[in-house]
């Protein structure tokens, strides 16, 4: 009799397991034909030889996989000269879109590899990933981490380096709650406040702001190109055993791309501010500086970029472009070796003899000059080879 129960136990189980399954297979099936799949990315080589004026870029400095203006030695030793080659830059991101009830919502996750530790050149190269971008949209509205609405992606020129002009491009990646009406953007992201210390002695990233960067943007889109107008407002906070103090901060920042002729553009950006400083040039400038009595105080700066794409043929391109910033730092409270201002030139060559495989070359002069006048220089000669899935 306990031998009947139990076959006819496992039968009900098996009966329930089965129909459980169905039913779940049913609704994720239902669930799928709704939704596109997609998974993209690229394989990227770089190669780079490197000469600097004032100093060696530290072997395990980011300025060794690509250029970042902060990096450049001033005053740090004689002319030095170095060559690199990795894989750092590859990246893959995986996405989907779905239709729900009537609404669009979308599913974006990108990684690389690009200055993070893990692993070293001796034997394996091995690093470990990074996350670029994780967020998902509804409708109109979106929420996760991915480029700052004070940034216009489709602003920045073309480059072989995995940035290019980072002197005067507006260049953020954080969470964020993001609501786009029309050509309208508004935005709440996540806040930082990067706070020189008094007279020059090194500076610190505080993460004490209760109140959201705010971003406001307005985007045309039109048969000659696009422009947008972004403006940004924040609070800087530090708080400690001897600091705790807000200021108010702000930027606003105009940008573009222009279409000359059938495949030339023009591509440009502008932006100013007042504590705006991790925004732009990939945080060469802080956002402001203690004075005597640990109160904040925002420093101005301002920066751009002007970039101009030729077609030569149509597997044949080059982009030059021009990049700046420069900071109004007051002397008296952050001292004299402070960074004041950072240029770079960037000439390139792509050839693409298949879709999305490309073989490139670039270019770059770059200069940091500190407060007091001293400065340093760098040239680099890039090659990269590139296919995009």
């Amino acid at each position: 009799m306990n031998k009947l129960k139990s076959k006819i136990g496992i039968a009900v189980f098996i009966a329930l397991t089965q129909t459980t399954t169905a039913s779940a297979a049913v609704t994720l099936n239902d669930t799928l034909k709704d939704t596109t799949f997609t998974f993209g990315g690229y394989i990227k080589i770089d190669s780079f030889w490197t000469e600097t004026s004032d100093g060696a870029i530290a072997s395990n400095s980011i300025g060794r996989q690509f250029y970042v203006p902060s990096t450049i030695p001033v005053n740090a030793g004689d002319s030095a000269t170095s060559f690199d080659t990795h894989a750092r830059s590859s990246r893959f991101n995986f996405g989907t879109t779905s239709d729900v009830d009537g609404a669009k919502i979308k599913t974006f996750l990108e990684f690389d590899l690009l200055g993070t530790a893990g692993g070293n050149e001796l034997v394996s190269n091995s690093y470990s990933p990074r996350l670029r971008h994780a967020f998902v949209s509804y409708n109109n509205w979106l929420v996760g981490q991915t480029w700052s609405t004070f940034q216009n992606v489709g602003a920045l020129p073309e480059s072989i380096d995995f940035l290019g002009p980072a002197d005067g491009s507006v260049f953020v990646r954080q969470s964020q709650v993001r609501y786009t009406h029309g050509n309208w953007q508004f935005a709440l992201e996540n806040p930082e406040s990067l706070i020189h210390n008094y007279q020059g002695a090194g500076r610190s990233a505080y993460d004490e702001s209760v109140l959201p960067d705010v971003v406001a943007r307005y985007n045309i889109s039109e048969d000659w190109g696009q422009m947008s107008l972004a403006g940004l407002m924040r609070q800087l906070k530090a708080d400690n055993d001897l600091i705790d103090d807000t200021a108010t901060a702000f930027g606003i920042s105009v940008s573009g791309k222009l279409k000359v002729g059938s495949k030339d553009d023009i591509r440009f950006m502008g932006t100013y501010g007042s504590g705006m400083g991790r925004y732009i040039g990939l945080a060469l400038i802080s956002d402001g500086v203690l004075d005597t009595n640990h109160n904040i105080e925002t420093i101005d700066s301002f920066g751009g970029l002007l970039a101009y794409r030729h077609f030569w043929t149509d597997t044949t391109r080059s982009t030059i472009s021009y990049s700046f910033l420069e900071a109004d730092n007051d002397p008296n409270l952050t001292g004299h070796y402070v960074s004041q201002s950072s240029k770079s030139l960037h000439v390139n060559l792509v050839f693409e003899p298949a879709k999305s495989f490309t073989v490139g070359t670039e270019y770059i002069f770059a200069n940091r000059e500190l407060e007091n006048g001293d400065d340093g220089d760098m040239n680099r000669l890039q090659i990269s080879v590139k296919y995009a899935l």
